[in-house]
């Protein structure tokens, strides 16, 4: 294929492809190869999502959206609402509520941190007679009613508060495993539409962290015909095993566009849920510093096993303390590797990321969501939240991602909240931490417009590396290529 009359910045030149690569740049001499004329759009790399849960993101969409509840008590009420829209839809005889069942009704997205009141058992106790599960908006907290506890069994340990029927961390996420009972079939013909959708937009790939054991369902799913993304999977703790057994390596390619990714560990909570494991207490929670939920011993230990076994590391840490505690362990361990989120960082441990070899995955569309939040709970210490300008100049590589569902699968966001530091007409956070337009689309792709890369294109209507924030956030794509191969766009 030949892409005539691109841009990219003022220069004008044209691109062919061979064999999924770039073998020409400049002034194409004419041939009798497909052509695509680009009409003076604008061409970038591909972008990729660094950071994303895949199976839950398309989930997303078909549960009960209840991000805008300012409340406990609202979110009971858009609950009980749509309940009730369920019920009388059903031919329920009872619509005011809904009748007891096993199969849970399922919301998504409630943030608790600035709620004038909390979540508790009455308020959802009365949306409904059979159980109900809603997801915090960060995955790291679940509340549940009566007879959702009841059905899942949870019982008084760790951080499950039967007096609420708030659930964080890890009962949080035998709750998230249990409530993933979408059929293959149905589950993977969702995939396939939401992986277009991210074609969309652009993306050309992923890094897909979903607490599952992921090698049989996208093998799967891109034999049957999903082959709009390249998927790089990661494995957790319980799947550690299971994937040396098998020989798996990072890198190891596993199909045309599979590879194995990274070992992933969670060693803290999030700020959502006040479990962010941090140097210094929560403001007003006195004694509260959030949960350290791996042992540094048990750290380490299991990074050695993977690292020797040619898994790189990736540790999810949010806390200050969290990020010291990651980057002791890589330095113990002596291999390089990734820490996901990086959103709050002691000064001291800045340079130790590119010392170290160490990645910081950021999800920079998080800090539109936290800005308030860390404001209250980390107060006089936000400097050091989401450090991007502070790890790039420190020398750092940086990754960017949405960690969707958190937030929406889509890297302009991401983008967008990098450079400008602001959403939603506000001003501009911390805007000293922001980076150009150049270095967060660098750490959004994995291949550049040179002879011999991938052709992992986008076109754009706008020029991307000149464009505002809210023009990135909202950026027109015109085309995506992957391989070569159109995956959005004109035929």
């Amino acid at each position: 294929m030949i892409l005539r009359n691109a841009r990219l910045g003022t220069r004008a030149f044209d691109l062919r492809i061979t064999e999924g690569v770039i073998a020409e740049l400049g002034a194409v001499s004419q041939t009798d190869d497909d052509s695509l004329d680009l009409d003076g759009r604008w061409l970038a790399p591909g972008l990729w999502d660094q950071h994303v849960h895949f199976s839950q993101w398309a989930q997303q969409s078909r549960r009960l959206d209840v991000a805008s509840a300012g409340s406990a008590a609202e979110t009971a009420r858009l609950v009980t609402r749509a309940v009730e829209q369920a019920t009388a839809s059903s031919g329920a005889q009872e619509p005011s509520r809904a009748p007891a069942a096993s199969t849970p009704f399922i919301a998504v997205g409630f943030r608790d941190a600035l709620w004038p009141d909390a979540p508790n058992l009455a308020d959802l106790d009365a949306a409904s007679r059979g159980p109900v599960v809603v997801v915090s908006g960060d995955l790291h907290a679940v509340w549940l009613n009566s007879p959702a506890l009841r059905r899942f069994d949870v019982t008084h340990s760790g951080t499950a508060d039967l007096s609420t029927g708030l659930l964080r961390e890890g009962e949080a996420f035998r709750i998230l495993d249990l409530i993933d009972t979408v059929d293959d079939d149905v589950l993977d013909g969702w995939a396939d539409a939401t992986a277009s959708a991210a074609a969309a937009k652009g993306v050309v790939g992923i890094v897909d962290y979903e607490m599952a054991w992921n090698l049989e369902a996208w093998s799967r799913r891109q034999a049957a015909g999903t082959d709009s993304l390249r998927v790089e999977i990661g494995v957790y703790t319980e799947h550690l095993d299971r994937a040396i057994e098998l020989g798996l390596r990072t890198g190891d390619r596993l199909g045309d566009l599979l590879r194995m990714g990274n070992f992933k560990v969670l060693i803290d909570g999030s700020l959502n849920t006040r479990t962010a494991y941090c140097w210094d207490e929560y403001a007003g929670a006195p004694g509260e510093f959030g949960l350290l939920t791996v042992s540094e011993d048990r750290l380490v230990e299991i990074m050695m096993r993977a690292s020797s076994a040619g898994i790189e590391p990736s540790v999810h840490a949010i806390g200050d303390r969290a990020n010291t505690i990651a980057l002791d362990a890589f330095e113990t361990v002596g291999c390089s590797g990734r820490i996901e989120h990086a959103q709050f960082v002691a000064t001291v441990d800045l340079p130790r990321f590119a010392r170290l070899g160490v990645a910081a995955s950021l999800q920079p569309d998080h800090a539109m969501d936290d800005r308030d939040v860390a404001d209250r709970y980390w107060p006089g210490r936000t400097e050091r939240a989401f450090p991007l300008r502070s790890l790039l100049d420190a020398g750092a590589t940086v990754l960017l991602g949405s960690d969707a569902p958190v937030s929406p699968l889509d890297p302009w966001r991401s983008i967008a909240a990098a450079v400008g530091r602001h959403r939603d007409g506000r001003d501009p956070w911390h805007p000293e931490q922001a980076i150009s337009a150049s270095e967060a689309i660098a750490a959004s792709t994995r291949s550049t417009i040179a002879l011999g890369q991938p052709a992992d294109l986008v076109v754009t209507e706008l020029d991307p590396f000149a464009s505002t924030p809210d023009q990135l956030r909202a950026m027109p794509v015109h085309a995506t290529l992957l391989g070569g191969r159109l995956t959005h766009g004109p035929a």
